[in-house]
Formats: C-alpha cells, structure tokens, sequence
C-alpha cells in the first residue's frame, strides 16, 4: 500500500534546487516509477506527510505562519561551457576543477 496520497489539482509550484545523497535519489526515483509519478510529485507528498506527524512543528507553524523562504538579493548565474563557436568567437572551457576559462582564438594575419 502506497503512503503518499493521490494527486490533487490546483498546486502552485515554486522551482527549489537541491543535492540529494546518492542512494536517496535512487530510491527517489524507482519510488516515482512505482507509483506512476514524477519525482517532483512524489518530493512534494513526502515533505507534507512527515511534517505533518511532526506535533510539534503542526504546533510551531500554527504560531508562525509567516514566510521562512529567504528573500532573493541578486540573480547571480554561474557561466555554463558553451559549443565552440564558429566565425572565430571567444570560447569558454571548464578546467577539471569546474572554473571556467575563456580563450580567444588568435589572429591570423595574412601579408
């Protein structure tokens, strides 16, 4: 019998980007694939039926229903490696350390 709830309609989804422990992903997933859900759903379901066991936070949270998710200062995007680029652009290269690099290509020049 499965724990998690049927699928309601009507949600508002917010993105949130997180890093899971190997074996929790795994177990993640083959969960989604046995009830026929997206893991998106099946992360959903897990967080609303623990904390909700959890008396103590049911008794926290009725007291602080204000927002705890941190206010946004800035977007900051990470540059990403790009495909070469034709035509003789700039190209950007991630060392095996993950830090990104730009090259030029040289000038060639034709007397």
């Amino acid at each position: 019998m499965a724990l998690i709830k049927p699928r309601t309609r009507g949600k508002r989804l917010v993105r949130h980007r997180t890093r899971l422990d190997h074996e929790t992903n795994e177990t993640l997933y083959a969960y989604a694939h046995f009830l026929g859900e997206s893991t998106e759903y099946v992360l959903n379901q897990v967080i609303d039926t623990v904390l909700a066991k959890d008396k103590d936070f049911v008794l926290w949270r009725e007291s602080h229903s204000e927002s705890f998710v941190p206010q946004a200062t800035g977007r900051e995007r990470r540059k990403r490696p790009h495909a070469a680029r034709p035509h003789g652009g700039s190209h950007q290269h991630a060392d095996d350390a993950g830090t990104a690099t730009v090259s030029r290509p040289e000038a060639v020049s034709s007397r």
